[in-house]
């Protein structure tokens, strides 16, 4: 791995953790589904015109079209949609880290849904890595989280592993710039249907309202998924992944320093649990797949 793709790694982990923090500023000041519809329609316009400028075009294929519906509902309209409103009663800091659980949680769905085979280093990190989850949340719990929005940061976070699971039928037929932004406005549309009849337009404008929104529609909406890709396409959707393992820490580091979100000691403790997790999850892949034959045997 050379230093640009470190560089592009870090770079995501820091951007995706940090929408966090942004999204924790914009829904204290406005209605969280009415924000982030319009942040969709935002991104996955400039996202469309950018992919219409460099050739791209809408006629994807029958699987990119099937994972373009499922994720935009799944992934921008379950999964941020939930986390926007849970994030209304808890901290940046603890949506983070449940998110963060996507790695997890995606590897456990391969192995008990489609047959995976996850080696013992990996069964280890899938263990760790939910008992530091259930340590933060028994923590956070006992010091009288809001169990609602609890509950609705682990229904998004289940969301969005439906959603990764899908991008598998995305990746071919290239195009992906264009699948990114018609995934963002097919978001846009389900968050509207339900943030009209449901939210009034209440906003506290501020100069951190305003620069929060810009910076969740421009940074983590649209830069950090097209540093993903190129991501990908350097050094392969594997080596890649290792990055999540930096966003349990991002995250709550983040929330902490620019929000002022308290850390106790078993917040730290599980934080460290579940950064070890994803960290042999994923090495656990890596394994498995160069232990797998580039092309199959000759015969002789």
């Amino acid at each position: 791995m050379d230093i640009k793709a470190i560089a592009l790694g870090v770079a995501f982990a820091v951007m995706w953790s940090s929408a966090f923090t942004s999204a924790r500023m914009i829904v204290l000041d406005a209605p969280p589904l009415t924000a982030l519809s319009l942040r969709f329609l935002i991104s996955g316009l400039l996202g469309v015109g950018i992919a219409l400028a460099l050739g791209q075009t809408w006629r994807l294929s029958r699987a990119q079209w099937k994972a373009t519906a499922v994720f935009g509902i799944c992934q921008n309209a379950l999964y941020l949609g939930l986390n926007f409103v849970a994030m209304q009663k808890i901290e940046a800091g603890l949506a983070a880290i449940i998110a963060s659980s996507l790695p997890l949680l995606v590897a456990l769905a391969g192995w008990l849904f489609m047959g995976e085979r996850t080696r013992p280093l990996g069964l280890a990190g899938l263990a760790a890595g939910m008992f530091g989850v259930v340590l933060i949340m028994g923590s956070r719990i006992s010091g009288g989280v809001d169990v609602t929005g609890l509950i609705l940061c682990i229904l998004g976070a289940i969301a969005l592993t439906v959603a990764t699971l899908s991008m598998r039928g995305a990746s071919s037929g290239g195009n992906l710039l264009m699948v990114v932004g018609l995934q963002m406005l097919v978001g846009s549309v389900c968050l509207a249907v339900v943030a009209i009849p449901t939210e009034t337009f209440d906003v506290a404008w501020s100069w951190r309202l305003v620069l929060a929104f810009a910076y969740t529609t421009l940074v983590p909406g649209l830069a950090a998924t097209l540093v993903w890709f190129v991501l990908v396409g350097r050094i392969g959707m594997v080596r890649a992944s290792t990055f999540h393992f930096l966003n349990p820490f991002l995250g709550v580091a983040i929330a902490a320093l620019l929000l002022g979100e308290a850390l106790g000691v078993l917040d730290i403790v599980g934080v460290a649990i579940i950064t070890a997790g994803i960290f042999a999850v994923q090495v656990s892949k890596a394994r498995r797949i160069n232990a797998v034959p580039p092309h199959p045997p000759r015969a002789s």
